[in-house]
């Protein structure tokens, strides 16, 4: 089957088994290999990936359902330079990265939280992170790293 869809803000054309999961279709055929592959049946949240902005675990979905849409991988958000962005900034700075199984999905639960809602309570980001299993952190720290990242979106918000 051929593909044709924005992945990263880049267009994809290319050939792939028609009954690929999106996971497998973006690790194994676009080489995007910060999308995890956990428990292959929609309970960790390590394949998370924004599909149309709406944060999706990549392992329930064909690749063909992504087809004309657009995908945001971990390697699709980043800072202006390359390096990490404001919230992956703070999952560093609050120690909310320790193995890095969970961190590419949380990071997406983050985004995807932080796009539709500025200023989150800390229940909200509690929800928005509840489909993504952390086995290392506890979860406070993740909590920490995306209300302090909110808050500092809110000041630039005022700012500009």
């Amino acid at each position: 089957m051929i593909f044709d869809l924005i992945v990263n803000e880049e267009p994809i054309h290319t050939e792939a088994p028609a009954d690929i999961s999106l996971l497998h279709f973006l690790r194994d055929h676009l080489k995007l290999t910060g999308t995890k592959e956990g428990c292959n049946v929609g309970e960790c949240g390590a394949c998370s990936v924004l599909l149309d902005g709406k944060l999706v675990n990549s392992c329930l979905i064909l690749a063909a359902q992504a087809n004309g849409r657009r995908v945001v991988t971990i390697e699709g958000i980043h800072a202006e330079d390359g390096g990490p962005n404001d919230l992956q900034q703070a999952f560093i700075e609050y120690g909310a990265v320790q193995c890095g199984f969970c961190i590419p999905g949380m990071v997406l639960a983050g985004e995807a939280l932080l796009n539709s809602n500025i200023n989150p309570t800390r229940a909200e980001i509690r929800e928005a992170i509840a489909g993504n299993l952390c086995r290392c952190t506890g979860y406070q720290q993740i909590v920490d790293a995306i209300q302090a990242t909110a808050l500092k979106r809110q000041e630039k918000g005022r700012r500009d």
